[in-house]
């Protein structure tokens, strides 16, 4: 069996569509098919049942297929492995986020990071709470800011930044809006716009209102922090947002107020795998941030 054959077998498995494959993969379409022949000859079994110009999985290959995919990220990791330890500094790393950490958090630490350095590459992706856990686990990322940080995580080990504070983001004209600040309980006839449920930010938010005593009104649901705010500016809700995604500026026509009874708070960190070794390049990143978040709280704790 052949590295090339198994990656012609993952794309068609993929498009289930030889010509689509192979013009993904820049070969004649009769180099596909006479590899994926040897392949199924090799082994002695139908990966694929062909109808017309598509095709379509066996049972067995389809259970073939999750250990192809398996092999490719061993080899894929092996190979970044080599090219790290050639040079850490020019690796590349890939790292998930949220949406509430991607105005800020996020393009501060790379920015800061790629000043010590500026040849180590990136590649983002943005995803939920889940979604994030499971890409580190299953090895779609290499690391991931999170919030909040989990404490018993199976198969990772989570690290904290910074706790930051839940705070209530209003229309200018809202009734509360030129108290210094407010109780949750005082929201309990508005309408929330939340973060799909699924979301920790939703979940957060829902069990805050439910233990004062109410079920929020949910008026919109957004997965995108910008678009949640852009609601609110125009006077469509109330929303609970973390205070970092408005640390640059307010939106238009909105006012900012800090929540007491409960205060609302969450964790933000760094979780990596626990049941698999850093690349060197993963390490730099994964050291350089809790040094730098490290000297920004000292700093500060000085202020104040």
């Amino acid at each position: 069996m052949e590295l090339r054959q198994i990656e012609y077998f993952i794309e068609v498995a993929k498009r289930e569509h030889v010509t689509e494959a192979a013009l993904n993969l820049h070969v004649a379409q009769s180099a596909v098919s006479r590899q994926i022949f040897n392949l199924e000859s090799e082994l002695g079994v139908e990966l694929f049942i062909r109808e017309g110009r598509n095709v379509r999985l066996t049972p067995i290959g389809r259970n073939f297929l999750e250990h192809m995919e398996q092999v490719k990220k061993v080899i894929e990791n092996a190979k970044g492995e080599i090219s790290d330890y050639l040079d850490p500094e020019r690796g590349t790393i890939r790292i998930g986020f949220p949406s509430s950490l991607a105005a800020y958090t996020l393009p501060t630490t790379i920015s800061a990071f790629r000043e010590r350095y500026p040849n180590v590459k990136f590649q983002l992706n943005q995803g939920s709470y889940h979604e994030l856990t499971e890409g580190v686990i299953k090895g779609d990322f290499d690391l991931a800011l999170i919030g909040p940080v989990p404490k018993h995580g199976k198969k990772i080990t989570g690290k904290t930044l910074f706790t930051e504070k839940i705070v209530a983001l209003l229309p200018v004209n809202h009734p509360l809006a030129e108290l210094p600040y407010i109780e949750l309980d005082q929201l309990r006839n508005d309408s929330f716009i939340l973060f799909p449920k699924g979301f920790i930010l939703h979940d957060m938010i829902v069990d805050a209102c439910e233990q004062q005593g109410f079920q929020p009104t949910v008026s919109f649901v957004g997965k995108d922090i910008d678009a949640i705010k852009g609601l609110v500016s125009a006077g469509l809700g109330i929303a609970l947002i973390p205070e970092i995604t408005l640390v640059d500026s307010l939106p238009r026509l909105t006012v900012k107020k800090r929540l007491v009874k409960p205060e609302i708070s969450r964790t933000v960190g760094i979780i990596i795998p626990s049941e698999r070794k850093l690349l060197p390049t993963e390490v730099v990143f994964y050291e350089f941030i809790q040094e730098l978040f490290s000297k920004l709280n000292q700093f500060q704790n000085d202020l104040f």
